[in-house]
């Protein structure tokens, strides 16, 4: 701060020291004058000046250092009580900024919200002729092409539902219910969601639970299977998917495993990123998303998820839940 001020000072030392280098100089050609007096006169004037500027630095500055170390929230009591000319007009100028960003805030946040509420309300009406389509897809008699429709309902089903969760996500905390739940019904509900794509690329489930009940939110923990679901069956090809659950130092693991196509190691970090495609098969279809939700959604219901892959091989997801008083302790915060 003092660097900066010296800085847009500058013009008035640099007049100052020009008079006195002309005083000096004015002595040294004039006989008459005394040249030791004109120096102690210009010795106690530097004094004197550095002092001023001292001073004139401790006054000044303070306006704009507590300016400059208000926080980044828009809260206009933080800003200093200006008492000069000038401190006034930056306070006003500052002032009227922080009620307009504050009114474009608020503008923008009633449309997302408006926004949002439409999308949903659309997503919603969408569903009902999707499940008309469903049942006309089950009167189809003609096995390649029920086939092939059940395959493209469900690609539009999933798109859906990755959209009304995106949505929701935002609010996650809001939408909660931690209780028990039963990992074998939920698992098998949403198997059966994929039955047609399962049957389609002939891919068959073995479940092995160990551990059948934990402590989470039933709707998020779907949602988290159902990503993890799809991705194993999006990637593999007449093979099998293993469901295994199992409790190790006090907490479920629940894992996900498939013989798919695998996944690189250059992209294991970035699987979680929003709209990150793999880069071994570019699907055109792929938004990216699925995992990066399945993520976000974990991680507010304290869940961490893990992932093992080896190319051509196979990839593994683990669900790690929290121990049960974590769980408790992260309900009372909610």
């Amino acid at each position: 701060m003092m660097l900066n001020y010296l800085n847009e000072r500058k013009s008035w030392i640099s007049i100052f020291v020009l008079f006195e280098l002309l005083l000096l100089f004015m002595a040294y050609l004039d006989e008459n004058w005394s040249l030791h007096s004109v120096r102690y006169f210009v010795f106690l004037t530097s004094i004197i000046f550095v002092i001023f500027l001292i001073i004139r630095y401790l006054r000044e500055t303070k306006f704009y250092k507590a300016l400059d170390n208000q926080t980044d929230q828009f809260d206009t009591s933080e800003i200093p009580t200006p008492f000069r000319p000038f401190e006034r007009v930056v306070a006003h100028r500052v002032h009227q900024q922080f009620d307009k960003l504050k009114s474009m805030e608020t503008e923008n946040r009633i449309q997302l919200e408006e926004e949002k509420d439409e999308l949903l309300s659309w997503i919603h009406e969408v569903k009902t002729p999707l499940s008309a389509m469903s049942l006309i897809i089950d009167r189809i008699e003609n096995p390649a092409l029920k086939s092939d429709l059940d395959f493209e309902w469900l690609r539009i089903h999933m798109l859906l539902d990755q959209q009304l969760h995106r949505k929701r996500i935002a609010v996650i905390e809001s939408d909660l219910y931690v209780e028990e739940v039963l990992l074998e019904p939920l698992i098998h509900e949403e198997i059966r969601t994929m039955k047609s794509w399962c049957m389609y690329k002939n891919i068959g489930f073995d479940i092995d639970l160990r551990e059948e009940v934990v402590l989470t939110d039933t709707k998020w923990l779907s949602f988290i299977v159902r990503q993890l679901l799809s991705n194993a069956v999006k990637y593999s090809e007449k093979s099998d998917i293993y469901i295994q659950s199992e409790q190790q130092n006090g907490q479920v693991i629940l894992s996900i495993r498939d013989e798919g196509q695998g996944i690189l190691s250059k992209d294991i970090p970035r699987i979680f990123e929003k709209g990150f495609t793999s880069t071994v098969q570019k699907d055109h279809g792929a938004t990216g998303m699925g995992l990066y939700l399945a993520k976000q959604a974990a991680e507010s219901l304290h869940i961490q998820i893990k992932v093992e892959s080896q190319h051509t091989v196979g990839t593994s997801f683990m669900l790690i839940f929290p121990k049960r008083n974590e769980i408790a302790e992260l309900w009372t915060s909610y």
